[in-house]
């Protein structure tokens, strides 16, 4: 693996960690506006990477298909949503807000419950990076350097209020700043654990590529329209919320255009 690709997968945890270190710098809790913004445009920056930097690729890897080339694609987003409903239905975790914790019964803290909730989130993140990178790797030509590194800077950027949305909450639920630094952090890990594994196996999945940037792509759209967009519009001042997605998805939008 070059440094370029291990920089590359390791940028979204960076993102990450910044985030969660905004624990000691800033009061115990983000304002509900804020709050709303933040999730608005990680949601915003997750659905333009899902387009621009997932399924476009994996439509223009299946052009020999012709006029079935949509298959790839279809099929990958469907499979990627029902791996997260399955994830969502076994794992327990509990999301900010909630008083009831989701997925099999466990006897577990408030606190690793509410680590559980975003590491979900990440998991696909993380193959997202990892899928974009085999592309690169297997030498297709569809997905560059530049492209993969772009959709890495936008899952650091989206990650970024996703890791003080995770740590700011837990200072207020009673934890040490370090502490809440540590599980917000954390959170992320299973981001470039999983960018590594899918790379790792990217010789094998070469074949099918366009599926598996397809999952990616309906995996992280399964987390947007499930849990984050929800949390952003629930309340007043929903628009905060939408305008939020709308800077996420431009954003996206001019990293992926610019540097792809």
């Amino acid at each position: 693996m070059s440094i370029d690709v291990l920089i590359g997968i390791l940028i979204p945890f960076v993102g990450t960690a910044l985030g969660a270190a905004c624990v000691f710098f800033l009061k115990d809790q983000i304002p509900a506006l804020v709050q709303k913004g933040l999730l608005g445009f990680a949601s915003g920056v997750m659905v333009a990477a899902s387009v621009w930097s997932l399924l476009i690729p994996a439509i223009e890897m299946s052009e020999d298909m012709g006029r079935m080339a949509f298959v790839p694609g279809a099929v990958g987003i469907a499979v990627g949503m029902a791996f997260l409903l399955l994830m969502d239905r076994l794992v327990p975790h509990l999301h900010l807000g909630a008083e009831k914790s989701e997925g099999l019964p466990a006897h577990l803290k408030k606190t690793t419950m509410l680590v559980l909730a975003v590491t979900l989130h990440n998991i696909p993140e993380g193959m997202a990076v990892g899928v974009a990178f085999a592309g690169y790797l297997s030498g297709e030509g569809t997905i560059t350097l530049a492209g993969a590194a772009a959709l890495a800077m936008g899952i650091a950027i989206q990650n970024f209020p996703e890791g003080a949305v995770i740590s700011m909450p837990l200072r207020s639920e009673g934890q040490s700043r370090l502490k809440a630094f540590v599980c917000g952090t954390l959170s992320g890990i299973v981001e470039p654990i999983g960018a590594v594994i899918t790379i790792a196996f990217a010789g094998i999945l070469t074949p099918i590529l366009p599926y598996i940037l397809s999952f990616a792509a309906g995996a992280m759209l399964y987390v947007v329209v499930e849990e984050l967009i929800p949390e952003a519009s629930e309340g007043n001042h929903s628009n905060i919320g939408t305008l939020g997605f709308g800077v996420g998805f431009v954003v996206m939008m001019i990293l992926d255009v610019a540097l792809g």
